[in-house]
């Protein structure tokens, strides 16, 4: 935990430079549990009536603010209990949500109430002049309405808007904010951030706080397409639903390409148009009732505007999508990819998943526990959101060029989705643009990685046209090139780095379920009868008779290898692990030749090398499928050396030139010579 003085300073630098704009975040907690309100309503009436350090006050406040919401809250089941109070009593104040349209028929602006459910209630022409998110999905509002009804007109409304009050921060000065923030430390500031979000920093870890930050990149980011998969209770959709009055969280179901992006029959934009932030729930669940609802989203996602009849249209909300993923992360790795909770018209579609600049890694942040909510300080809900709102209309995406320049790996679109997640984490930590070198480049390799993860999966589904997947950087003062990884790609340690043990050699094929994947051969010799044993293969029939066609061929040629390898003499026992987990591979006479020999003549394989290939009964040489994305799971698995067949150097062309320059190649003409060169024999 902070130290109290430390907790002092910071709040006394909140007090002095966002006088009125600050709430303890504990008094929120206090009443939210007891009203289903957005947060953002609840901190307006908090900051109204409990601003201040006095408990005496402070607890006044929150007992008034209880008394406004019992009072004038509306809740959908006692509507009509509502209505009849304004009709008895002529006048009431209500806290609701309210939306406006122009009725042009009658040249009126009308207004709608979202849980009073009342419709075409006359309202002055300033209010939605003053506030135009009144007309585009409307806002919070605290709203004093009288009851007239008129004997003479039975038509007419009897309701009447004497006053409407939004419950919206007034426009802020964002220069004020920026010479503010040089008040405050890195450290010091993001943990404002944090609070203001109702998190406490405290019981994070700079990696969690970071991960945190990066959940509000959509907010202060036009055009930004986010993704976070992970367990459930880990507050994906709070920030989307909770914290922002300009972001809308569509639960996971079917939608419309109207209600998204254009209704060509009201020829009104949907909600691309409407709102900073457009959230997907339970991505899983997205289903478009629009044959083109899909491609529409992907020229959307690419460029920021759609066509929709004769007209192109152009909007800035970000795209969220926030899903659950009910496997470990190593199991989803092992058997499928990361995308694998997306609808499969999204999740097998790499030109939808390219376009997505961020996939957040919601394993790394904890389930949330009572502690994880903050008792302390931070903006006022609505203020922070206006903050965030004014901060997209700046952008910090060159922000490295002065510093760095990134690798050869990086297309296009993995810089611009870099460039995109640099801008917007600049944003949120050094709005004021007053950063360093050390700010910048650890921002750079936050962003690399998140793009990365993206382009990891997408190599999975798409193979070799996404294999240059690994990302870089170049410092422009002393050309050093860093390579940045992401977390959960273990792959580097499966063929491991030195000499390993006799008889322990590792192949790389496609295995049952039709990835490629590794496979690890273990093999003991002892003394015996010629006896041989196989393990690890299930009932996979075809897996077992090429573990037995080994050693048939092992039999009739061994001597041919050497000497010293006895075959009637010694009982041999090879394990086969599919350490992928894709399913058992058919394709292992070769590799099981080499592991007997191996343990037979004491001579261990050469270093971090893999067997590609295959041989027949006969010893002829099967050549390698897919030779390109087979070497890309050589390279991704850690391996140094590749023994391959003479057959296959014809189609080293669809290599591609970095790939083949990552390994040292050796061919092999027969199953002998393969032999031979696996166990480095000359």
């Amino acid at each position: 935990m902070l130290e109290e003085t430390d907790k002092d300073i910071i709040l006394n630098k909140l007090l002095t430079y966002f006088p009125g704009k600050i709430v303890r975040k504990d008094l929120t907690k206090r009443i939210k549990e007891g009203a289903n309100v957005p947060i953002y309503v609840l901190e307006y009436l908090l900051g109204m009536y409990c601003s201040s350090q006095d408990e005496k006050v402070i607890e006044e406040g929150v007992h008034n603010v209880k008394n406004i919401l019992a009072k004038n809250y509306v809740r959908p089941d006692e509507a009509q209990k509502i209505i009849s109070k304004l009709r008895e009593t002529g006048s009431y104040t209500v806290i609701d949500k309210v939306s406006v349209k122009l009725n042009y028929k009658n040249d009126t602006y009308e207004a709608e109430f979202s849980n009073l459910g009342l419709r075409g209630v006359p309202v002055s022409h300033t209010y939605p002049l003053k506030y135009e998110r009144l007309l585009s999905g409307g806002i919070w509002c605290i709203v004093q309405m009288e009851y007239y009804y008129n004997e003479g007109d039975k038509r007419r409304v009897p309701f009447i808007v004497h006053k409407l009050t939004p419950i919206q921060m007034p426009r802020i000065d964002v220069d004020e904010i920026k010479a503010a923030r040089g008040e405050f430390t890195d450290k010091e500031w993001i943990d404002v951030i944090l609070r203001s979000t109702g998190m406490e920093p405290d019981n994070f870890s700079n990696r969690e706080k970071w991960l945190h930050l990066a959940r509000l990149i959509p907010l202060v980011e036009n055009n930004y397409n986010f993704c976070e998969l992970g367990p459930r209770g880990t507050g994906k959709s709070h920030i989307y639903k909770e914290i922002s009055p300009n972001s809308v969280l569509v639960s996971g179901g079917q939608t419309t390409v109207a209600n998204l992006f254009y209704n060509m029959a009201s020829k009104q934009i949907g909600l691309v148009g409407m709102w900073d932030c457009v959230a997907f729930d339970e991505v899983a669940g997205i289903t478009f009732k629009d044959k083109d609802g899909v491609q529409i989203m992907k020229d959307y996602m690419a460029s920021g505007s759609f066509a929709r009849g004769k007209e192109e249209k152009n909007a800035s909300a970000s795209f969220a999508f926030i899903g659950n993923i009910n496997q470990s992360v190593d199991v989803l790795l092992k058997t499928s990819n990361l995308f694998e909770p997306f609808p499969e018209v999204m999740g097998m579609d790499t030109a939808f998943l390219d376009r997505m600049h961020c996939y957040l890694p919601g394993w790394e942040i904890p389930k949330y526990r009572p502690e994880y909510f903050t008792d302390n300080y931070g903006f006022i809900t609505d203020y922070f959101a206006e903050i965030m709102r004014e901060l997209r209309k700046i952008s910090y995406g060159d922000a490295y060029n002065k510093y760095f320049k990134l690798g050869n790996q990086l297309n296009q679109r993995d810089a611009i989705a870099v460039k995109k997640t640099v801008s917007g984490m600049i944003k949120l930590i050094h709005p004021d643009g007053n950063y360093t070198k050390e700010n910048v480049e650890k921002i750079l390799r936050f962003a690399l990685e998140m793009r990365r993860r993206v382009k990891e999966q997408l190599k999975k589904i798409g193979g070799m046209e996404f294999y240059d997947v690994n990302f870089s950087y170049i410092d422009l003062e002393t050309f050093n090139e860093e390579y940045v990884p992401v977390p959960e790609q273990g792959g580097g340690n499966l063929i491991p780095e030195g000499m390993g043990k006799p008889g322990h050699v590792y192949h790389v094929s496609r295995g049952k379920s039709g990835m490629i994947g590794v496979f690890k051969l273990e093999t003991q010799m002892t003394a015996g009868n010629g006896k041989f044993e196989r393990t690890g293969l299930g009932s996979n029939s075809a897996a077992k008779e090429s573990v037995d066609t080994a050693y048939k061929y092992l039999k009739a040629n061994s001597k041919s290898i050497s000497g010293n390898i006895s075959i009637e003499t010694k009982d041999y026992l090879v394990n086969v692990q599919d350490l992928n987990g894709i399913g058992m591979t058919t394709s292992l006479t070769l590799s099981t030749v080499i592991a007997i020999c191996s343990v037979a003549l004491n001579k261990p394989p050469i270093s971090s090398m893999v067997i590609l290939g295959d041989i027949s009964i006969g010893g002829t040489l099967i050549k390698v499928d897919e030779l390109a994305n087979t070497l890309q799971v050589c390279l991704d698995s850690g391996a140094k050396k590749v023994i391959l067949p003479l057959t296959s150097a014809s189609d080293l062309g669809t290599v591609p030139p970095e790939l083949v320059g990552a390994f040292n190649l050796i061919f092999y003409k027969s199953a002998e010579d393969a032999v031979f060169k696996a166990l480095g024999v000359e």
